[in-house]
């Protein structure tokens, strides 16, 4: 008994605390990452390292494979992308949802300055993007400095405890809740495959089937992550990525639900699958010429993008909105504080690295996109941390 309690004090209880910790998520990730970096850059496990991600289950190079009259996944970073990551982006779904019901998204006038906000803060980069990439084959790339790291900003914002006020934490959570749905629809409709009507009719009539049970106040039972997964299984065949499904399928969960449901998924979404993502996706080899290779409008596009086009595209969208008197500033919040908070939506991470993963196929581009999101990423956290301590 006496070593149960200890185990209990020493071990469970600091863990527990560690994982209800707002920037927890950004550490573990962080850590993930970092060790991912290191194992790619060893000489003798680079190759195995990155390898047992791409081990496939039936020797070829192929997205999924034949299993009688089904067609799965086919390797291990395509199980971590398609399927894990749509756990994700249920959370993501379930944000979305609870915020246009009941929170900062539930009104025109509580909306429009975040919603406003987020759009400038992806039009921006995209556009200085295509600029650094015009008449280039890396045009296909435009939506990766588009994409805001939820867990990262705030992460970084609850460091700074009240020198970011509570309203502008609000206005942040919102702005990234927005950018994520803006970042699913950009998937969705541009990073797919070709469309497969059968498919994509399953999927609607999965859709309605899930809708009606809401709808009727089914309780939520084994049948509703049964068609979940059909739902799943439909989109991953269909041309669009199937990490939509996770979206479409918070849609269909009862308001009541959600909380329970997002606490439910927070530990292992946050804590086994985005540290997964982070291995699979970070495996960086850093070439040997360094950060030179960085040196090219590819590169300069997706760094300018989001160290500059995020923190320039939410503030002119802003000051339009707040000059024309269509909405005002989060309260208690000052120009200085919402400028920094634009800095610190600069960090691209998860959802930036996702799209570079679908915009090419080549790894030598994934990897140098991969080295620009993560430099411009530490860059916008330091200056933005550095920012918003100097408080005005």
């Amino acid at each position: 008994m006496a070593a149960r309690k200890l185990v209990k004090k020493v071990i469970i209880d600091p863990l527990i605390t560690f994982i209800h910790d707002s920037k927890s998520i950004g550490i573990v990730l962080l850590i993930a990452t970092a060790l991912s970096i290191l194992l790619a850059n060893i000489n003798s496990i680079s190759s195995n390292y990155i390898s047992l991600f791409h081990w496939s289950i039936d020797g070829t190079n192929h997205h999924s494979f034949d299993w009688g009259i089904f067609h799965l996944p086919n390797s291990i970073l395509v199980i971590i992308n398609d399927l894990l990551m749509a756990a994700f982006f249920f959370i993501a779904g379930m944000e979305i949802k609870r915020e246009l019901v009941t929170g900062e998204l539930a009104s025109i006038k509580q909306s429009i300055l975040p919603v406003v906000a987020a759009i400038g803060g992806m039009l921006i980069p995209a556009l200085i993007y295509s600029q650094f990439s015009r008449g280039t084959t890396f045009m296909n790339g435009w939506a990766i400095p588009m994409a805001t790291d939820i867990a990262f900003t705030l992460g970084i914002a609850s460091l700074l405890g009240n020198r970011v006020p509570v309203a502008l934490k609000i206005f942040i959570t919102a702005l990234a809740i927005i950018d994520d749905l803006g970042a699913i629809v950009v998937i969705a409709l541009f990073y797919g495959g070709q469309l497969k009507l059968l498919y994509l009719l399953l999927s609607a009539v999965i859709m309605i089937i899930l809708l009606s049970l809401q709808k009727n106040k089914v309780k939520i039972g084994w049948y509703t992550w049964v068609l979940g997964l059909a739902l799943w299984y439909a989109m991953f065949n269909s041309g669009i990525h199937a990490t939509v499904a996770g979206v479409l399928f918070a849609f269909t969960i009862p308001v009541k639900k959600l909380a329970e449901l997002e606490l439910s998924f927070h530990t292992p979404v946050y804590f086994i699958i985005m540290p997964l993502f982070a291995l699979a996706n970070t495996a960086i080899v850093f070439p040997e010429e360094g950060l030179a290779a960085l040196n090219n409008s590819f590169s300069w596009g997706i760094m300018a993008g989001l160290f500059i086009g995020k923190p320039l595209g939410i503030g002119l969208a802003c000051y339009w909105m707040i000059k024309q008197k269509w909405a005002n500033l989060p309260s208690q919040t000052n120009w200085h504080q919402l400028i920094g908070a634009g800095i610190l939506a600069g960090i691209g991470f998860t959802m930036s690295i996702f799209i570079s993963m679908l915009a090419f196929d080549n790894n030598i581009v994934q990897d140098i996109a991969k080295i620009a999101v993560l430099v411009s990423s530490v860059l916008s956290m330091i200056v933005g941390y550095i920012w918003l301590a100097a408080k005005k």
